[in-house]
């Protein structure tokens, strides 16, 4: 959702200053502009220091406490901007993106619906209040945005983006994958795309010839996508992948002796590349004929095998084996929606007969650290080296309950149980009300009934586990020791 400056207008300090007001104000937009922040920053406090109530000062510094992670600093920046006569189609469309930010819908489809009535035919706008629109659940009303805005603009590459992934969460794939090949062309996405002169795939034989692969996206975009490998080696029997080291070992089962490269100037001479998000569309892929071969991924035997002496030794006799990840990587743009907290499993860790294994890597592994619950906790996170013991320890679980991270993908394409928790606007691939997912049978979906609310999700969870495992407690039967968390020895 774009959140940026213009060029700098015409300023007029309410007071009379002794610096160059102008030339100062121009200098701070060029810094943030080309990324310079801090300087951006320091330049736009020292205009402040003269003429505090400046709009145009006050919403440029609102724009770069944004972009430095001070949102809070950026809101108050923000909102004294348009008190002091900012109040422009700019400034709302702007702080319309930070209330989204910060967990406010209704704040910010307020000054969303007021900046495109300000600027009808601004496509911008519309295409920030199609982001909004999808986030609250919105999706007719986010589609007919975006294509307000495409009609206006039809080369804006956010607004095609969020139409693609309104449609593909709508079921409607055949236009879906056509708008969501524009993801690349987003400003500030990275660049995933080889510096090449050759074309991209158009899904035609490639007989004698090198086809190149790319394992573009988050990990759990690569673990979907390559079940599609196959069907690309059946057309084109000389592959090659661009894949990072984490996922080599994933991509191997899936093309033996398919040549990796990990660097661009590695890749051998090659006619055509193909991202493997690229490659449902070429398949020609609906909610019905989703490539479906579960399991294609396998986990190693010996790790297996070790996996489960260990488990055997840190869980008591007789529990039920429940894997759980409660968030996702922190630098993921939706990750303040997907991740949830360990408090939030509270209704789970109440339940009877079962032991909790936290898979959590990252900054909120530490949130194992203060667990004190009815189920006693084993925390392997630490312990997990890479996606093979990730395999390894799935296999040795009776389920595993997790919010939509990289390890449910894992677990759906081995064909494990995998119980999903959803926010409200789940990811597109989850598509709207299934409890059921078509890329993975054996996978179950919990949603949000309002957004943030992950204990009701939670509460779903333990009665679905109830049923599942009988977790009921006899009459008269004393209650289980509370279990603390125990990192292995």
């Amino acid at each position: 959702m774009p959140l940026g400056s213009e060029p700098p207008p015409i300023l007029h300090a309410a007071t009379p200053i002794a610096v160059p007001f102008g030339e100062l104000f121009a200098l701070a937009v060029a810094a943030e502009q080309a990324g310079r922040l801090d300087e951006a920053d320091r330049l736009l406090g020292h205009i402040l220091a003269v003429a505090p109530n400046e709009p145009e000062t006050l919403h440029l510094a609102g724009v770069v406490a944004f972009r430095l992670g001070r949102h809070a600093d950026a809101l108050a920046l923000m909102e004294r901007a348009i008190v002091h006569g900012g109040n422009t189609a700019l400034y709302l469309r702007n702080i319309c993106e930070l209330y989204r930010t910060l967990g406010r819908p209704d704040d910010a489809l307020a000054a969303a619906l007021q900046a495109t009535a300000m600027a009808p035919h601004d496509p911008v706008c519309l295409h920030n209040l199609a982001v909004i629109r999808y986030e609250r659940l919105e999706i007719d009303a986010c589609i007919a945005a975006a294509r307000r805005a495409l009609a206006l603009d039809p080369a804006l590459p956010g607004a095609h983006f969020e139409l693609a992934e309104a449609l593909l969460l709508r079921g409607e794939m055949a236009e879906g994958w056509e708008e969501y090949e524009w993801r690349f062309r987003i400003a500030g996405a990275p660049s995933l795309m080889p510096p090449t002169d050759r074309p991209q795939w158009d899904g035609a034989p490639l007989a004698g010839r090198t086809l190149l692969l790319i394992a573009d996206q988050g990990f759990g975009d690569v673990i979907q996508f390559s079940r599609y490998i196959p069907w690309a080696r059946e057309r084109c029997s000389d592959l090659a992948i661009a894949c990072g080291a984490e996922m080599a070992p994933l991509i191997s089962q899936l093309g033996p002796g398919i040549r990796q490269v990990r660097r661009w100037e590695d890749c051998p001479p090659y006619a055509a590349f193909c991202p493997l998000s690229g490659l449902p569309r070429l398949h020609g892929t609906r909610v019905d004929s989703i490539l479906a071969p579960v399991p294609y991924l396998r986990a190693d035997p010996a790790r297996a095998e070790a996996w489960a002496d260990r488990l055997g030794r840190l869980i008591p006799p007789g529990f039920r084996r429940i894997g759980i990840v409660w968030a996702g990587r922190p630098t993921h743009t939706n990750d303040r929606n997907r991740s949830a907290s360990l408090a939030a499993f509270a209704p789970v860790a109440a339940l009877p007969g079962i032991a909790l294994v936290s898979l959590q890597k990252g900054p909120a592994a530490r949130q194992a650290g203060s667990f004190f619950a009815r189920a006693p906790l084993v925390h392997v996170g630490a312990e997990i080296q890479d996606f093979e013991d990730s395999m390894a320890i799935l296999d040795n679980l009776d389920l595993l309950v997790s919010v939509d991270t990289s390890v449910v993908h894992l677990a759906g394409a081995m064909g494990r149980p995998a119980w999903v928790m959803l926010p409200r606007a789940p990811d597109w691939r989850w598509l709207l009300d299934r409890t059921d997912s078509p890329w993975y049978p054996t996978i179950r979906l919990f949603r949000q009934r309002a957004q943030g609310e992950w204990h009701t999700v939670a509460a779903d969870v333990a009665q679905a586990l109830r049923q599942r495992f009988g977790l009921t407690t006899a009459a008269g039967a004393a209650p289980a020791p509370a279990g603390r968390s125990r990192d292995p020895e």
